[in-house]
């Protein structure tokens, strides 16, 4: 009996359930949505989720642990780098599972799994929800608290009327007088239109200078070529490599090397491995168990271009050593 057994077998092996599942995770993490089976959602979702939540730390033991499971270098850069970025704030809950019906054949229950932070249609809905401003009504006043059993409180209520209307009525009159009748006609029609016109006439006086302009412009560009030649001396600095193409070195192995003055392939070839370890035991303890051993000789291919052997030569190692 299977009383309390909550995992799906999915009708399979565990060496073919787990291939599946990889496999599920890995085309989730590229394309950020797929569609299958509700069953095979419901277990993507419990293999997928811990692989995320590994993800925010990003140390070489949780890059190892998470590559044993999905054994694929480019899924494990878009999960370090771009996924882990955009769920850093986000406390679990990282996929969400939509039933898309039955599918013609089978019948089987389909569905379409996502991760939750890359549908940007959902998101933009949800902000504009939180940006709507509240409406609340006033209460209007009861009639009960406006009339006063005495003839003294009514005689109040009709001098607060009055007061009311005093001030409603006056200042609204004097404010339509006042922006209708002086600036409007006086000001922006009459006097402006007349200096514009008398001053439109000195233009002629002005047509007639350009030529001297026109001779300078000439003797400018004749001198420019000066410039020209001193400009390919910006071309020429170098903008940094990117250094986590190394195997084993990531993304704060390369900020400790860059704040080293190592920005190039070309310098972290130059570098002795000695210099490369006091750098990793200086940064701290968490670098110290790095072997730099074949840095230089990586860098080095990477720097002449030799990319195909590079390829093949990381491939061959295992986390630097």
């Amino acid at each position: 009996m299977r009383h309390g057994k909550k995992i799906n077998h999915l009708s399979r092996t565990k060496s073919h359930r787990d291939a599946l599942l990889a496999n599920m995770a890995i085309s989730l993490i590229k394309a950020k949505r797929i569609e299958t089976t509700l069953a095979k959602a419901k277990a993507l979702r419990m293999y997928v989720e811990p692989l995320i939540t590994k993800s925010k730390d990003d140390s070489t033991h949780s890059r190892r642990t998470v590559f044993s499971y999905l054994q694929d270098k480019e899924a494990m850069k878009i999960l370090f780098g771009e996924v882990a970025v955009k769920v850093a704030e986000r406390n679990g809950g990282y996929t969400r599972i939509i039933k898309l019906g039955q599918r013609q054949g089978d019948n089987a229950q389909v569905a379409m799994i996502e991760l939750v932070d890359f549908n940007e249609n959902l998101l933009t809905v949800a902000s504009e929800d939180d940006n709507k401003a509240k409406r609340s009504r006033r209460a209007k006043t009861k009639k009960a608290d406006v009339a006063a059993p005495p003839a003294a409180i009514a005689n109040e209520g009709a001098s607060a009327v009055e007061v009311v209307e005093e001030v409603t009525a006056a200042p609204v009159v004097e404010v339509v007088e006042e922006v209708t009748a002086a600036p409007v006609f006086e000001e922006v029609v009459a006097e402006p239109v007349a200096e514009v016109v008398e001053e439109a006439v000195p233009v002629a006086e002005v047509v007639a200078e350009p030529v001297a302009v026109e001779e300078v412009a000439v003797e400018v560009v004749e001198a420019t070529p000066v410039v020209e030649e001193a400009t390919p001396v910006s071309e020429g600095i170098s903008t940094g490599d990117d250094l986590k193409i190394v195997e084993g070195i990531g993304p704060k192995i390369e900020e400790i090397f860059n704040a080293a003055g190592i920005n190039t392939f070309a310098e972290l070839a130059a570098t002795s491995v000695e210099r490369l370890k006091e750098l990793l035991t200086e940064a701290g303890s968490n670098f110290a168990s790095k072997d730099p051993g074949t840095w230089p000789a990586q860098s080095e291919m990477a720097r002449d271009g030799k990319w195909d052997e590079l390829k093949t030569w990381q491939d061959e190692l295992n986390g630097g050593k």
